[in-house]
C-alpha cells in the first residue's frame, strides 16, 4: 500500500452547474449532496484505506489554492500541484507523474477527477486494489469502465473485449459521445462501457507511453526534472506550463496505446457533470422532487430539482420538470431539457 499513490485533478470550472458552480467556487470545492462535505473532500474520503493520505496528490489551479488547502488537511504542500492555466489532462497528468518518478520512481498512480460520485465505496475499493495490483506489473493500464444502466448520451464509451472470462479485459475502442439510438445499441451489446475517466497505472508504463505516443510532452517534463521539489518548481511550470498543447489524457495516450484494459463494474458513479446527473442520485419525494435546501414547499411541482441551501423560506408552485437553484444572489430557473445551454447564459 504505501507505494500507491492517488492523484485528484480538481482544476475544472464546471460551468453547467452554475450557478451552484462558479470560477470562484467550482463545483468540486461545494456541498452539492448537502452532506456537509464538499466533492473533493468525499474523493480523498473514499480512497481512505487504499491509499495513505501522505500519499495524495492534488492538481488545481493556481486560483484555487487556498481552497484546497482550507478543505483537506494533512496533505504535504509539495503534492498540491498548481496549474498557471487550463491545458487540458495530459499536461496535468505528465506533470505530476514526472514529479512523483523523481522520489517514487516504482509508484503505482490512480488518477480520478475531483468530482464523481460514488455509492457503494466498498465495491469501489475493491476494484481500486484488485487495479493496483494488476497494473503493479509493466505495461499494464486499467480504466474503470461502468455498465451502462441506460442508453446515456453524454457519457463516452469503452468497447471491451468480448470474448474473455476474465473480470478485467483489454480494450479493443474508445467511442465518442453516441446518439441516442447507438447508445442503444451500445446497452444492449454488453460489451460497451461508460468511460468513467479514472485511471490506475505504474509510473514507468505511463511514463513510456508519453514518450512512444507524445514525445514533445514528455520531454518537456522530463528536462524539468531538476526543478522538482525545489524553489524554482513553480516560477518554471508558470513559465512551461502555457507553453504545452491543449490534449486529454484520452486522445494524447489512451485511445493509441496497446496497453489498455477496461474493468467493467458498478459501484453507484456518476460524473456529476449537470443537474440532471444530479437529480438522479438525489432522493426524490411521491412527485419526483429533488430538494437541496432546509426550508422549501412545493405546491403542485413534479420532477424538479431544487438547490437552495442557506435559504430562509422557498415556495414554488406549477413548476414541472424544471431546475431552481440559488448561489450567492444567483439565481437559476429553467426547463432541466435547456440545461446543456446554462454555461451559454452566464455572461
Amino acid at each position: 500500500m504505501n507505494n500507491n499513490h492517488l492523484v485528484i485533478m480538481a482544476g475544472g470550472i464546471g460551468s453547467r452547474f452554475w450557478p451552484m458552480s462558479t470560477p470562484e467556487m467550482p463545483k468540486q470545492f461545494v456541498d452539492v449532496l448537502g452532506m456537509g462535505k464538499s466533492l473533493l473532500q468525499l474523493t480523498v474520503e473514499r480512497f481512505s484505506g487504499v491509499i495513505p493520505r501522505e500519499n495524495v496528490w492534488i492538481v488545481t489551479s493556481k486560483n484555487y489554492k487556498d481552497i484546497v488547502t482550507t478543505q483537506l488537511d494533512g496533505i504535504p504542500r509539495e503534492q498540491i500541484l498548481l496549474e498557471p492555466c487550463m491545458r487540458n489532462t495530459a499536461p496535468c497528468i505528465a506533470y505530476v507523474t514526472y514529479k512523483i518518478r523523481k522520489k517514487y520512481p516504482k509508484a503505482n498512480l490512480v488518477f480520478s477527477p475531483a468530482d464523481h460520485i460514488v455509492l457503494e465505496i466498498e465495491k469501489f475499493k475493491r476494484v481500486i486494489m484488485e487495479s493496483l495490483v494488476f497494473t503493479s506489473f509493466p505495461g499494464r493500464i486499467v480504466t474503470l469502465g461502468i455498465k451502462p444502466t441506460r442508453p446515456e448520451t453524454g457519457y463516452g464509451y469503452i468497447k471491451g473485449e468480448i470474448e474473455t472470462r476474465a473480470k478485467i479485459r483489454k480494450v479493443e475502442a474508445f467511442k465518442e459521445k453516441p446518439g441516442y439510438d447507438l447508445a442503444k445499441k451500445y446497452v444492449a451489446e454488453e460489451c460497451y462501457f461508460w468511460n468513467a475517466g479514472i485511471f490506475v497505472w505504474n509510473v514507468s508504463t505511463i511514463i513510456s507511453e508519453f514518450e512512444k505516443h507524445v514525445p514533445k510532452l514528455a520531454r518537456k517534463f522530463a528536462a524539468l526534472d531538476p526543478v522538482y521539489y525545489s524553489s524554482d518548481e513553480q516560477v518554471v511550470i508558470d513559465n512551461e506550463f502555457a507553453t504545452c498543447e491543449s490534449i486529454s489524457i484520452d486522445y494524447a495516450v489512451m485511445e493509441k496505446s496497446e496497453r489498455v484494459f477496461v474493468y467493467p463494474e458498478n459501484f453507484g458513479w456518476s460524473d456529476l457533470g449537470t443537474w440532471g446527473s444530479l437529480y438522479i442520485h438525489l432522493e426524490q419525494d411521491n412527485h419526483g422532487n429533488a430538494i437541496v435546501g432546509e426550508n422549501v414547499k412545493l405546491v403542485d411541482c413534479k420532477n424538479c430539482v431544487v438547490y437552495v441551501p442557506g435559504m430562509k423560506r422557498v415556495v414554488m408552485q406549477g413548476l414541472n420538470d424544471y431546475i431552481v437553484a440559488v448561489n450567492n444572489n444567483l439565481l437559476l430557473v429553467c426547463k432541466k431539457e435547456k440545461e446543456q445551454e446554462i454555461k451559454e447564459w452566464q455572461s
